[in-house]
């Protein structure tokens, strides 16, 4: 009998293999959840360059067949249009799943969710591969970011079916997802390949997301692969008494077989329930998304615009180093779980907006002597970002009660493409500002 989607997590006594084939599994998730969307940001550059390069014939392209030199009178050396519209394409469809998902995408099995995952990336790689115009490029992106948000709001709440340790798996992966999308791409692109060739070898990402999900995980015998999560679950049988439990409560990993047939007679959580768990998760999304905002106004309003004339490095060149660095960041610190924990997400968050400010200051005053100031800056960047992603979700699993904790995860996902989505929104100003200058 499928459990329901608001009862806890199913406790079973994994082997060591089990573990070790479901940590994996949930890393190499993570890893191709994020990919196509690292892809899209890292391929910005060249989704807005592509088409203006096509029919023009430069002395000195740069590595990846696309020229960057674009003529203008400000004093930085700008696009038509800001790599925030990449963003904004990436995101937005992201932000309208993880706002309206949480309160009905339990009624579609996981094992679903999943194919419409894999589709829709091979189609985001498709599309912006084949692309003839801007807009063509933009709906490649947006499959993508369909792809990416479902993909991630389902896997967190697939999680709390599994032992805590596979959320550090997930976590791993998808820092490892920003190294091997921003590093694969620059690699493949300066190696000779064009863009296109470059999307079309990475449509093999999606088919290791699907084998990881339906061959390599070990699933529990009472999972709800392909069955609505509501079957077979009584609604006439309420515990009353737990419908008053708060939402943030301590819990040993160690439930008596007591608590866990009790779990099995509550009933679903209603939309009242839901918008309850909502705003005691604030606390968690409020200060993931300030995180957020900073880095990604800094990735797609600033950075574009710290170029370095002198450098030996061209204007593409650099960005896509900007974007490969701030990965390994993230990707060192979301790994970082197993070794230890950070409670204080705001203090985090902090720190990053300290980051925006300076790089706005740069950006305007350009008093940055070389490229490499702002490589380390950005990988700092990318050590707060991952790190304040990770332990937001790890603490929301631990110290929210468990027969809640599925939507939970789920609903707090919300938190960094919100700050994401307005970070877009207000680089552009500021992209047309600085380019006006």
């Amino acid at each position: 009998m499928d459990r329901a989607v608001n009862s806890g997590p199913v406790n079973t006594a994994d082997t060591g293999c089990q573990r070790w084939r479901n940590w994996i599994g949930f890393w190499l998730l993570g890893l191709c959840n994020n990919f196509a969307y690292v892809v899209m940001l890292s391929a910005a550059h060249d989704i807005l360059q592509k088409q203006e390069s096509q029919n023009t014939t430069t002395p000195t392209p740069a590595p990846n067949g696309t020229s960057i030199e674009i003529s203008n009178s400000s004093r930085y050396d700008c696009n038509a249009v800001s790599t925030a519209a990449v963003l904004l394409a990436d995101i937005l469809p992201t932000l309208l799943i993880k706002f309206t998902a949480p309160f009905y995408i339990h009624k579609v099995p996981y094992g679903f969710r999943v194919l419409v995952c894999f589709f829709t990336a091979v189609v985001s790689f498709l599309m912006v591969s084949f692309s003839s115009t801007i807009l063509m490029s933009i709906f490649g992106v947006v499959f993508a970011s369909i792809s990416s948000g479902l993909g991630e709001l389902s896997f967190l709440s697939l999680s709390v079916f599994f032992s805590r340790d596979v959320l550090s798996g997930w976590g791993s992966g998808t820092g490892a997802a920003g190294v091997a999308g921003a590093s694969l791409y620059s690699a493949f692109t300066q190696a000779g390949l064009t863009p296109q060739v470059t999307l079309w070898i990475m449509l093999v990402v999606p088919v290791i997301l699907a084998v990881s999900y339906f061959f390599l995980l070990v699933f529990p015998s009472s999972f709800p692969q392909w069955r609505r999560h509501e079957d077979g679950h009584s609604t006439s049988r309420v515990v009353n008494s737990q419908e008053r439990r708060p939402l943030i409560e301590e819990e040993d990993d160690t439930e008596t077989t007591q608590e866990e047939q009790e779990d099995k007679h509550i009933r679903p959580l209603s939309f009242t329930d839901k918008i309850y768990i909502m705003k005691g998760l604030l606390k968690f999304i409020i200060p993931l998304g300030v995180v957020y905002f900073a880095e990604y106004f800094i990735n797609q309003g600033l950075l574009e615009l710290l170029y370095f004339s002198d450098s030996h490095l061209s204007h593409a060149e650099q960005y896509r180093w900007y974007q490969t660095l701030y990965q390994i960041g993230v990707f060192a610190s979301r790994t970082s779980l197993v070794c230890f924990k950070i409670r204080k997400i705001f203090l985090m968050s902090l720190l990053q907006c300290l980051n925006a400010v300076l790089l706005g200051f740069a950006v305007y005053y350009q008093f940055l002597p070389n490229p490499w100031v702002v490589f380390v800056t950005v990988l700092y960047e990318g050590l707060l970002g991952g790190a304040a992603y990770v332990n937001t979700f790890y603490f929301i699993r631990e110290e929210t009660a468990k027969r809640k904790r599925e939507f939970a995860m789920a609903a707090a996902s919300i938190g960094d493409s919100l700050g994401i989505a307005l970070s877009a929104a207000a680089a552009f100003p500021v992209y047309r500002y600085f380019c006006s200058l």
